[in-house]
């Protein structure tokens, strides 16, 4: 019998060690691990991996460390768009939100959808009106802002005007267009099921309306009980155009490969082909784990039930 086990991610792309100061790479590890050991929580007394998943991104969204929830980067119109998707292995079902501004936690949301409603994805306001009707709750839009998002998309407006990924502070020395800026999660539990649950506040100057691979099943996020869990990070719009997350499942399913090389293989290959960069997290059925990155780093951490949880965020 596997042990259960939780990985989650906050975003690849990072500072460059000469930038990261000690306080705050603590403040992140520090995060992660207490994330980590919710879900470890969780799995431990026999819970749902799709329970632990959201959340574990529940938890990642209330921290505004990390883009998603609270602490969501703005679009060029100074507005919050937020997207976030969650999909159970056990019966492949999902759920998904796009563009919405108003639901304090996406990742509850995108739950709703995939237990109560007949559909996977709603977007901007027929989203939120389905959060009102289901009850959840709702926030004023500045409840996603803070003071030093404000000043990463002033930022990107004084500087070229371009789309800026996250962790992109106003001196890091390190390409702004290699910072990525999304949570997730995925899981085994002690049934034998996989979940994966993935959010996002999006990009820094990104044009209203915009969707990245974050709720796109398949894309930024997939489950399926026979092969694998993955959540992605990264430039969404290539991760889009590669199907990432489910490439990962179809590598394992189609040609055989083991995790390790399916997802060396998508990251490492496929999207740095494609000019993509980020990352990925996922478990397979075995309970086995991956954490492969193309980028500077990636917010990551993972825990089996019974050990201690592990933070990383360089390689």
């Amino acid at each position: 019998m596997t042990r259960p086990v939780i990985v989650i991610h906050g975003g690849a792309g990072a500072l460059t060690r000469s930038a990261m100061s000690t306080e705050k790479e603590q403040r992140y590890l520090a995060a992660l691990s207490d994330i980590v050991a919710s879900g470890q929580r969780i799995l431990a007394e026999n819970g749902s991996a799709l329970d632990a998943v959201t959340e574990a991104v529940r938890l990642l969204e209330a921290c505004p460390l990390f883009n998603a929830g609270h602490g969501s980067v703005f679009t060029h119109a100074e507005t919050h768009e937020l997207d976030a998707s969650i999909m159970d292995g056990r019966t492949r079902d999902a759920g998904a939100v796009s563009c919405v501004s108003h639901i304090r936690h996406p990742i509850l949301a995108a739950r709703t959808v995939l237990e109560a409603s007949q559909h996977v994805m709603f977007t901007a306001d027929g989203a939120e009106a389905f959060a009102r009707q289901q009850g959840l709750e709702m926030v004023d839009p500045s409840f996603f802002s803070t003071d030093e998002r404000r000043q990463q998309l002033y930022n990107a407006q004084a500087g070229s005007g371009r789309v800026i990924l996250d962790h992109d502070g106003q001196n890091d020395p390190i390409d702004p267009d290699r910072k990525f800026g999304t949570v997730g999660a995925v899981a085994l539990d002690s049934a034998g099921n996989l979940a994966a649950a993935t959010s996002t506040g999006g990009m820094t100057n990104k044009q209203v309306g915009r969707v990245g691979d974050s709720p796109i099943i398949g894309a930024g996020c997939y489950a399926n009980n026979q092969t694998v869990a993955v959540s992605c990070t990264g430039t969404g719009e290539v991760f889009m155009r590669a199907v990432a997350a489910y490439d990962v499942s179809a590598l394992m399913e189609y040609a055989g490969l083991t995790l390790q090389q399916a997802g060396d293989r998508v990251v490492m290959e496929k999207l740095a082909q494609m000019g993509g960069s980020g990352g990925l997290i996922a478990v397979d059925r075995a309970g086995n784990i991956v954490l492969p990155f193309n980028s500077e780093g990636m917010y990551r951490g993972y825990g089996y039930v019974g050990d201690a949880p592990v933070a990383r965020i360089y390689r």
